[in-house]
């Protein structure tokens, strides 16, 4: 018995535990995780669907078209004998069943140009959809990367804790021994709740920037992230993504955007064609089978019904021809279509132009961006060690007594602003590589 509620207990314990969410996340991680669970993403899906199954109709409609038709009549007063035609009063009722069946011979080469449309629609839309997939990404690493800076900001500042807080021992201390005036005493309490003000905001700041990237990666039940600690690897310049031209035509070869405009314009031109088809001649090949059976039908013999097997063999009837449907005048509305089909391939065609505008301009600012922040991120450094150097002989004159409070809390604040600088530099310049790798076709993040 007491085994038994040992057994019970535990899968109590198992079933009490909370499911231990994912520790920590890396770049590839998060992005994978976002487009697997964002919604928008869904509707791009569905609209590759229906795309799709639109192209696929477009192929079916080749096909012939088979159409079956039944009906049963119950004819009261005066109406026409379906048999003789003659005019009866008689109540009566009749069976018709048909089977008709038409296909397209030639229609201006419509339907074959109507399949290459769809094709090059629904490739497009796949592009979109791959499109999406990659800004979600970028957004995604965008909210990475702030953690990561305000997690570096968190980290300084809370530095200048422990360092505000030794001195702020330090003038107490002598204070006590009646080396200072009570003066310096509020002033390093005033910097040491300066720096903490800091650290609060700092973790406000990452706590809001963690929240930003829950919510682009659409994860629920958690109200935090971790991310994986790893080393800025901020690449040297490399030749090649100097040159905006040069980026520019890899891009060009393989960015959704550009492939899915480029796609788009032969649709147009498929339009364009279907278009002018309508003004060809049609021609089309029909086939029918119908019979009928009527209760007027009478054999002029026995003066009775014919049978139902006997009508529907007897009534039969069988057709096959040719038909040709030449447009002469629509009130031009043929012409029209084709006029209008030629400006949507005209806006096709630049809107095309505007997106490679735009990815241009885009990689334009990208390396120019890259070659400021490489000098930027050069001389920060070469100021991070001038303001460290200062600040250290600042602490040391200060305990020396050579230097005031306030001088020391300048030297120790642009000792943090630099490495602020520093920091912000460094970050930037990694989304700008990584970036720029990305349009260069290098796997810069892995999306599943």
């Amino acid at each position: 018995m007491n085994l038994k509620i040992t057994h019970i207990l535990f899968l109590l314990l198992l079933v009490s535990l909370p499911i231990k969410a994912q520790e920590s996340w890396s770049l590839d991680e998060c992005i994978n995780y976002a487009v697997s669970h964002n919604l928008e993403l869904n509707n791009q899906a569905y609209t590759v669907a229906s795309s799709k199954e639109t192209h696929k109709q477009a192929i079916r409609n080749l096909l012939p078209s088979i159409n079956g038709s039944a009906d049963y009549v119950i004819r009261y007063g005066r109406s026409t004998d379906p048999n003789n035609n003659n005019i009866i009063d008689t109540d009566f009722f009749s069976n018709n069943y048909g089977l008709n069946s038409s296909i397209d011979i030639f229609r201006g080469f419509q339907r074959v140009n109507t399949i290459k449309a769809t094709k090059y629609i629904y490739k497009a839309v796949q592009e979109d959809a791959q499109q999406q997939k990659y800004l979600l990404a970028f957004r995604v690493m965008s909210a990475f990367y702030d953690i990561r800076f305000y997690q570096g900001l968190l980290e300084i500042t809370e530095e200048q804790v422990s360092i505000s807080d030794t001195n702020y021992a330090f003038v107490k201390k002598q204070l006590e021994l009646g080396l200072i005036a009570q003066a310096d005493m509020y002033e390093a309490e005033s910097v040491l709740l300066t720096d903490k003000l800091a650290v609060t905001q700092a973790e406000n700041q990452l706590a809001a920037a963690k929240l930003n990237l829950i919510q682009e990666m659409n994860l629920e039940g958690v109200s935090t992230i971790d991310l994986k600690t790893d080393v800025l690897n901020i690449q040297e310049n490399l030749v090649e993504t100097t040159k905006t031209d040069s980026v520019y035509t890899k891009a060009q070869a393989f960015l959704p955007s550009i492939k899915s405009g480029q796609l788009r314009v032969k649709a147009a031109e498929k339009e364009v064609a279907i278009a002018r088809g309508g003004l060809y001649p049609s021609i089309s090949l029909f086939a029918g089978y119908g019979t009928g059976y009527y209760e007027t039908n009478i054999d002029d013999i026995s003066r009775e019904i014919i049978s139902f097997k006997n009508q529907i063999r007897d009534n039969a009837s069988r057709s096959i021809g040719v038909s040709v449907n030449i447009p002469i005048s629509n009130k031009w509305s043929g012409r029209s279509q084709v006029k209008q089909q030629k400006i949507a391939l005209q806006q096709a065609e630049n809107n095309l132009k505007i997106q490679e505008q735009e990815l241009y301009k885009l990689i334009q600012q990208l390396v120019q961006e890259k070659s400021a922040l490489e000098i930027e991120n050069l001389q920060s450094i070469q100021k991070l060690k001038a303001q460290e150097l200062s600040f250290s002989i600042a602490q040391k004159k200060y305990e020396k007594e050579m230097i005031s409070a306030v001088e020391l809390y300048q030297a120790k604040v642009l000792y943090t602003t630099a490495k602020n600088e520093n920091l912000q530099v460094q970050i930037r310049l990694k989304v700008n590589q990584s970036t720029l790798a990305f349009y260069q076709g290098l796997p810069v993040f892995t999306i599943n």
